[in-house]
């Protein structure tokens, strides 16, 4: 008996917050390559609407792990530091080369709007959760 609760505890850690992290970074890297893909063929993910059920995909994950993250924070149980400020800082380079890239390169490049509305999101879901962040801190120091 003592191995199947060991196994459920496997399971339950599992589909905990680690498990929704790596289902990020997962995407993150198959938005991120298709992104660049799209980018160098002529826009041929946008055009068959690929790219925009990658970054459905990306942005509900991402909106996920973020709930989840906040969601232990506000109970007590998030002790990991994963900044987001990182995936802002590597979505800004993408941004920046999707932008310039195109004068760069002289290619006909248009910006997919499921690209610059995913950046969007993402810059919008850490702003809310460093405000919650902070909103926790400020509610900690004020109950010593």
């Amino acid at each position: 008996m003592s191995s199947k609760v060991s196994t459920v505890d496997r399971l339950q850690k599992a589909g905990s917050f680690k498990m929704w992290r790596i289902i990020v970074n997962f995407w993150t890297l198959i938005f991120f390559t298709a992104i660049i893909f799209d980018f160098y063929n002529d826009n041929m993910l946008s055009k068959d609407e690929i790219l925009l059920g990658v970054a459905g995909i990306y942005a509900a994950a991402l909106a996920i792990y973020s709930a989840e993250k906040e969601f232990r924070r506000w109970h007590h149980m998030h002790k990991s530091l994963h900044p987001g400020e990182l995936y802002v800082i590597i979505w800004t380079i993408l941004m920046l080369f999707l932008i310039v890239g195109p004068g760069i390169y002289g290619y006909s490049y248009h910006l997919p709007s499921e690209v610059s509305a995913s950046y969007i999101a993402m810059v919008s879901i850490l702003a809310i959760t460093r405000e919650s962040k902070n909103f926790y801190k400020r509610k900690g120091k004020m109950k010593r």
